[in-house]
């Protein structure tokens, strides 16, 4: 009973609302009620929170006392962006009709539900980021993925094993994941916690119906055409992707025109540790440089994501790579067309994003003049492009679109200076609608005809104070003053009484009244209908203005490396078909920026192939400069596979097809593992995972356990890596100086040091790479210069001399049995410890889990040790 009254007491606008409600129980419903949009219940408490506005309470005291929050609905642009990126899914709920035309309650419906995937609000939108909303599918073999930029109209799909899809989750940085309801647990297990995450049922998950979504979507029969035919987990999930377009009401998708495959295959492989170790475009210090921000020189928002999208994705087409190359080498040299086509590209908007709003309906007519300015600016580097004498950028060139006919259409039809609204009015140009330029004549010429009936009945009548005025209560009148009533012709109506004056109404007035009143009405919809068919027909031009900003991002990068190469003195790669890395006075391209100006950046040569300097051991105390070292070779080789030149004098390369890098602490403590866990872990994936082309970047390996077992694990990682079949490119850096001793017992190992000069007093670090091993690692001056106590710097002085000595003296008690033994044993028997050792190697042996390679390594392991007897 209780229950039915207080059904009975709910007013018809809330019931409005809780009906609403229930179909986005999981949004932020912005509910428009006249000038406001409010919140209520829970979802006003969060916006309350989030955007700092007043919670206040609706029906206060009584049983149904509901939470309320609202805001003026002008400020949706810079309340809305708020909400989306604390991570809120906002469904806007608008009124759906004139609340003049309804004697009822006004209906309301969700027009838009903005999420922090989904979005085309400039204010949530970073110009120079996509804004990803991915999709993961856990097949039975493998993980499907997909991006979609709605903003954009970037769709991308890949599969693959679970650290290929997190590297490309690190990678593209999506702003929101969907992923099956029954895979939650698994998701966040594999992934971790750090997504917007969203759940959407199993059902949307199958194949055939991610099939025929799409195939329907691009009106096609296959997915042939795109490449992606045989991506079965790709496509499902690609299919989720639209599935949830449709359900947050994102029905006007005409400009996702392509999905695109990610090959695997085509991009230097970096897994998610590397791109993390080397800072490319995060960093876990808020303060840090990243390589980024160090090279992009780009001027366009296309430019910007698309160099991000190079940055991820490295080239392994050598041929791709040198068309890169030739197009920075013709902008260096030829400045002053580089000058000339980015002071053209400064002028243009964000092509993309735009012509994804004329798609969606989304677009202001301002918005369409800037379209129009940005095609504008393309004609010139159109014609600077054709001019030139380089092939690639010749075949830009040809690519560009001059879109001459939309151009001249948007041209004519709007004022170049049109309203940010189209409710603004005057945003069609004159000349275009004939009656719409009457009806303009009727309502700006106002003033005019009003003074014209002024001064005639003025002179008609002898009234010469009469005026004429407008109120809302009668419209237009003319007043007259009280010594001037005699006058008033008989055919006036008098409508009101003041204490010194008389109004009146003529026939002429109220129907100027209704002509002026209805041309206002008749302009904004005649407006808006002329605007909304200019949108329509812009949107047959989707695919040639993606293709011109594709190719503009493209210009626009390049240009951004040669500007690049100029300012900070980069030089070509020469990429040729060996397996050799020489890079000849190399530098830290983010490092040597963040020097002051007077000091001089320390450059280093590293060379190494498969046959002769396959692993550098790279021994050096700590702060010397040997990470740096590691991670500027890396660096190098990246930037050059971008199509970037690069920080040395001179680099001689052969394509890189992986790096895989295991630089510095990255703890996951707070995952449970232990900083040597994490060590272990990141070096099992890079050993597992080599090839003949791959560069390896080690440093300090096995310093998370005690020294005996650091030294192990660091030598037995660099003998498997130097008995590999593929013999893969490697630096490895290290402070255990024993490691030196592998120079004279495997042939491609050579030894390196960080160069440092000791005084009397400190140690003068010189960061040169120089031939050869170091003696001891200079930790306790290292320590002196941090500003250890004194006491504690000579106690650990006093230690290391002891250990020291005693480790000499075992040392040397070791070698004399060992020439005692020797001695003694002149020919192999039962009792020779030599079969003893090979024995027990070959019982430990596990011939279960034993590859091909693990094997024949352990075979040349037990010869070597019968060579050495």
């Amino acid at each position: 009973m209780a229950a039915k009254e207080k059904k009975a007491k709910e007013t018809p606008l809330m019931k409005q609302y809780n009906s609403i409600k229930a179909k986005y129980p999981d949004a932020c419903l912005l509910f428009r009620v006249g000038d406001f949009y409010e919140t209520f219940g829970e979802d006003a408490i969060r916006a309350a929170d989030i955007l700092g506005i007043v919670l206040t309470k609706r029906g206060s005291g009584s049983e149904k006392e509901t939470a309320l929050a609202g805001f003026p609905h002008h400020s949706l642009n810079t309340y809305l962006p708020k909400l989306v990126k604390a991570g809120l899914r906002v469904a806007i709920c608008d009124q759906l009709e004139d609340p003049k035309m309804t004697k009822t309650i006004v209906k309301r419906g969700v027009t838009e539900l903005v999420t922090p995937g989904v979005s085309l609000n400039d204010e949530v939108l970073q110009s120079k980021s996509n804004n990803f909303l991915a999709s993961v599918y856990f097949g039975r073999k493998c993980l499907g993925i997909s991006f979609l930029d709605v903003s954009t109209g970037e769709f991308l799909t890949s599969q693959g094993n679970e650290e290929y899809i997190d590297k490309l989750l690190q990678n593209f940085s999506p702003s929101e994941v969907l992923i099956p309801k029954n895979e939650k647990n698994k998701f966040r297990e594999v992934f971790g916690e750090d997504y917007h995450t969203y759940y959407l049922e199993d059902w949307v998950y199958k194949e055939d119906y991610a099939y025929e979504s799409l195939t329907t979507h691009f009106e096609t029969n296959s997915l042939k055409g795109f490449g992606v035919e045989e991506l079965h987990e790709g496509i499902i999930a690609s299919g989720a992707v639209l599935y949830y377009l449709s359900e947050t009401q994102h029905n006007k998708v005409q400009h996702i025109t392509a999905i695109q495959r990610i090959a695997e295959d085509a991009y230097v492989w970096m897994d998610r540790f590397t791109s993390r170790n080397l800072e490319l475009y995060h960093s876990t210090n808020p303060n840090a440089v990243t390589l980024l921000d160090v090279i992009d020189k780009t001027l366009s928002p296309m430019g910007g994501r698309l160099l991000k999208r190079w940055l991820a994705l490295p080239l392994k087409d050598a041929n791709k790579v040198k068309s890169r190359h030739e197009v920075v080498a013709y902008f260096k040299e030829h400045t002053d067309t580089k000058r000339q086509i980015q002071d053209q590209i400064k002028q243009m908007s964000d092509l993309e994003r735009l012509i994804s709003k004329i798609a969606t309906g989304k677009v202001s007519p301002r918005e369409v003049n800037h379209l129009k300015d940005s095609l504008d600016a393309i004609v010139p580097v159109k014609k600077l492009a054709l001019e030139s004498d380089n092939e690639a950028l010749k075949a830009i060139g040809d690519s560009l679109h001059n879109c001459d006919l939309l151009r001249e259409k948007i041209k004519d039809t709007l004022n170049p200076e049109a309203p940010v609204s189209i409710n603004k009015g005057n945003a069609i140009a004159k000349g275009i609608h004939k009656e719409l330029d009457e009806l303009r004549d009727i309502a700006y010429s106002g003033k005019e005809f009003l003074d014209g009936i002024e001064k005639r009945e003025a002179d008609r009548t002898g009234i010469t104070s009469l005026k004429i005025a407008f109120n809302n209560v009668f419209g237009y009148y003319i007043e007259v003053r009280n010594t001037h009533k005699d006058k008033v012709p008989a055919e006036w109506v008098r409508k009101q009484t003041l204490v010194s004056a008389e109004r009146y109404i003529t026939e002429e007035l109220k129907e100027y009244e209704a002509k002026i009143l209805g041309a206002e009405e008749k302009i904004q919809q005649l407006e808006s209908q002329i605007f909304e068919q200019l949108v329509a027909w812009i949107s047959t031009y989707i695919k040639p203005v993606q293709l011109n900003a594709g190719l503009i991002a493209q210009i626009d990068c390049l240009a951004s490396f040669a500007q690049l190469a100029t300012e900070n003195n980069y030089v070509r790669p020469e990429i040729d078909d060996t397996f050799e890395l020489d890079i000849k006075e190399g530098r830290h391209p983010v490092i040597e920026k963040q020097l002051p100006v007077d000091v001089p950046y320390v450059t280093n040569n590293v060379y190494l192939d498969r046959t002769t300097q396959q692993i550098v051991m790279i021994t050096g105390p700590n702060m010397s400069g040997k990470s740096a070292i590691l991670r500027q070779t890396a660096l190098i080789v990246l930037l050059a596979q971008m199509g970037s030149f690069v920080p040395a004098e001179n680099v001689r390369m052969g394509i890189v097809d992986k790096i895989f890098t295991r630089v510095g602490a990255s703890d996951n403590i707070s995952m449970g593992e232990s900083t040597f866990m994490v060590e272990m872990n990141e070096t099992a994936s890079i050993l597992n995972n080599l090839s003949d082309r791959s560069l390896i970047l080690l440093d300090e390996i096995g310093r998370g356990t005690s020294t005996y077992d650091g030294i192990s694990i660091a030598w037995a990682i660099a003998e498997f890596i130097h008995e590999h079949p593929a013999k893969p490119k490697t630096l490895f850096a290290t402070h255990y100086h024993e490691l030196n001793e592998m120079q004279d017992i495997f042939e491609r190992i050579q030894n390196y040091n960080v160069s440092v000069k000791e005084l009397k007093d400190t140690v003068l670090f010189i960061r040169k790479l120089v031939k050869g091993g170091s003696a001891h690692s200079f930790g306790i001056h290292v320590a002196k210069m941090a500003g250890m106590p004194q006491m504690v710097v000579q106690k650990a002085q006093k230690l290391l001399k002891k250990l020291e000595k005693d480790h000499s003296s075992e040392a040397l008690a070791n070698v004399k049995a060992t020439e005692k033994d020797e001695m003694q044993l002149s020919f192999f028997n039962l009792d020779d410890p030599l079969l003893e050792e090979i024995k027990e190697e070959i019982v430990n042996l596990d011939i279960d889990t034993l590859t091909p390679v693990e094997a024949l390594m352990k075979l040349n392991e037990i010869k070597r040790m019968l060579a050495a007897k």
